[in-house]
């Protein structure tokens, strides 16, 4: 078998695109000449650009395409060190996921992956990679929308007969107070006074009643209030990067049509 035949083939195997025993994959990491290690990393481009470039200079990472996306399995990642990946990757829209045995690499192309579809896509000499390890209780809370929503509907109820205005005031405070632990630490992370924390305190206290007093309720409301946190942020870009796809295929579709009008001699 060709190596760059093995090479795509074992990329395939590693990003759970395809299946083989494992001696098949022993067989294809020989052919390949790309022994499979322990452990490996994902990283996961926006752009294709010097991909194979940038696999030389991360250990001889293994390239492949999942999906349109530029992707590299990077071996021995106890070697490629934070800074080293910072280096090479400056200046490209990038996602890192995080050390996974070889066993389990599609999940670190999974979250890397989901991970760059939130960060926005700038290109040029400041762009920074993201890490999967700088996101893990963000990417835990959005791994399901569905479940994201339902939290929030059963533990922020009693904010929703309020103003949008005086919603996310509370909001904000009780997330400062269950962040902080306290008032005064909540008034800090706020800049406010902690008399109007106290007041906004009492007024949460009356919405929400004495559950605020058991700690798993604490809890799973940080929970809510970062999910609902979270989600929004997701949804307007989202929404952002509709609005300039869009954008994009309205200034193209003019340009196509007047090059049709010309073909039909009008």
């Amino acid at each position: 078998m060709p190596v760059a035949r093995a090479r795509q083939d074992l990329f395939d195997v590693l990003a759970g695109q395809r299946e083989v025993p494992e001696e098949g994959l022993h067989e294809l990491a020989r052919a390949a000449g790309w022994p499979v290690p322990d452990t490996l990393q994902a990283v996961v481009l926006a752009t294709p650009a010097e991909a194979p470039q940038l696999a030389a200079a991360l250990g001889h990472a293994l390239i492949g395409n999942v999906e349109g996306y530029t992707c590299l399995f990077v071996p021995d990642p106890a070697t490629q060190t934070r800074a080293r990946l910072e280096a090479a990757l400056k200046g490209r829209p990038a996602a890192v996921g995080h050390v996974v045995p070889a066993t389990d690499t599609a999940s670190s192309l999974r979250w890397a992956r989901y991970l760059l579809t939130l960060a926005p896509s700038r290109v040029g000499p400041e762009s920074r990679p993201a890490f999967v390890d700088d996101h893990l209780s963000a990417l835990l809370l959005l791994q399901d929308e569905s479940l994201a929503d339902a939290l929030t509907s059963r533990w922020l109820g009693p904010l929703e007969e309020l103003t949008p205005r005086q919603s996310e005031r509370l909001e904000v405070t009780l997330l400062a107070w269950l962040e902080g632990g306290g008032a005064p630490e909540a008034a800090k992370l706020l800049h406010v006074h902690p008399q109007t924390v106290r007041y906004r305190l009492r007024q949460i206290e009356k919405l929400f009643g004495p559950v605020l007093r058991d700690p798993r309720t604490r809890f799973e409301l940080e929970m809510a209030l970062r999910s609902r946190r979270l989600m929004a942020h997701v949804r307007s870009y989202r929404a952002r990067a509709g609005r300039r796809a869009r954008a994009v295929a309205s200034s193209i579709r003019p340009l196509g049509m007047a090059r049709e009008a010309r073909v039909n001699g009008l």
